[in-house]
């Protein structure tokens, strides 16, 4: 079975009695992590406890396939439902599985942890098709969940935040679930008790070293500065961003100077525009960002956008390498820029 988005939270509480296996898989890999650990706590209080915990790699399969429906079956030693776990999932333990959701034994909760499996995965198409299996996927967290997570954290912590600082938060987490939690606990800690996240608070502690180099890529995009995009690009995914991620972060940028560009159509100076975005362009980058206004006119950013928006659906949905579709995208983006 296939949850839905709105169906996870539900499943992750209470899997259906005839679940006997679940896929995590997906970009955002700290989100996968993230809900693998729930899983597994459904059967195991204690993830560290030896005795209940297996963890099975694909090597490991492929020498003894048997194994993954032995370690299912096995009765831990200190009682107790077992949980385990195959860690880097791919289709080369699309056999193993198969023969074991054919022939269930146990009551373990078995969990692959799978990367970013396209749609033509046999090994997704397995765990959807089957009726007592699921796949879950894990995509960037944006929009309302992205809020959610930080409302979430901030709330834990006895904090809020004011809309500017929620505007900057949304804007410079959700690549990584994991990562996300990492920069809000650094902004409790910052904060030192309860009380309000100011933007000032934000800009100070959240994401500074990944979000310059998300702006630098960004700036480099709209200035049609090929040779900077692709280094960047390179960079970024080498430091395990994801391609949708990216993509996102370019197009908040682009949104951005459609938003300025609306403003300028409606009267406003360049300079005016500028200072009137919310969050506020990091002070550095003004002068070139206003350029840029210069560059772009309103209806050239719209189908900028468009090309963001269609690349992230192609690295969802076509099965070709995420990496290759964003850099395609960017490239064209760039030519673009260099047509005033």
């Amino acid at each position: 079975m296939k949850p839905s988005a709105s169906q996870v939270e539900a499943f992750l509480k209470s899997p259906p009695a005839a679940m006997r296996a679940v896929l995590v898989y997906g970009p955002d890999q700290g989100l996968v992590r993230e809900r693998i650990n729930r899983l597994v706590k459904l059967a195991v209080a204690d993830p560290s406890d030896p005795f209940r915990i297996a963890e099975l790699t694909p090597a490991r399969l492929k020498e003894d396939p048997a194994r993954l429906s032995d370690e299912a079956a096995a009765i831990a030693l200190t009682g107790g439902r077992r949980a385990v776990i195959v860690r880097d999932a791919g289709d080369g333990v699309t056999a193993p599985f198969s023969s074991y959701l054919a022939n269930p034994k146990g009551d373990a909760m078995v969990v692959a942890e799978g990367g970013d499996l396209g749609p033509r995965s046999s090994l997704r198409k397995l765990f959807e098709a089957a009726d007592n299996a699921a796949a879950l996927a894990c995509y960037a967290d944006s929009g309302a969940s992205l809020a959610g997570v930080i409302h979430e954290e901030l709330k834990a912590a006895g904090l809020s935040a004011e809309p500017d600082a929620m505007s900057y938060l949304t804007d410079h987490l959700g690549g990584d679930r994991r990562l996300t939690r990492a920069e809000l606990g650094k902004l409790a800690l910052y904060m030192g008790g309860p009380g309000k996240v100011r933007l000032e608070d934000a800009v100070a502690c959240v994401g500074e070293a990944s979000a310059l180099s998300m702006d630098d890529l960004s700036l480099a995009v709209a200035e049609g500065d090929h040779a900077g995009t692709q280094r960047l690009l390179d960079r970024l995914l080498g430091e395990g961003n994801s391609p949708i991620t990216i993509l996102r972060s370019v197009g908040r940028h682009f949104q951005r100077l459609h938003l300025a560009a609306g403003m300028m159509t409606q009267g406003k100076s360049a300079e005016q525009a500028v200072a009137a975005l919310k969050p506020p362009v990091i002070f550095k980058a003004v002068d070139r960002f206003r350029r840029q206004l210069g560059r772009w006119p309103a209806d050239r950013l719209g189908k900028a956008l468009d090309i963001l928006l269609d690349a992230e659906a192609d690295c969802k949905t076509t099965g070709m390498p995420a990496a290759e579709i964003t850099s395609r995208a960017l490239m064209m983006i760039a030519r673009a820029a260099g047509r005033r």
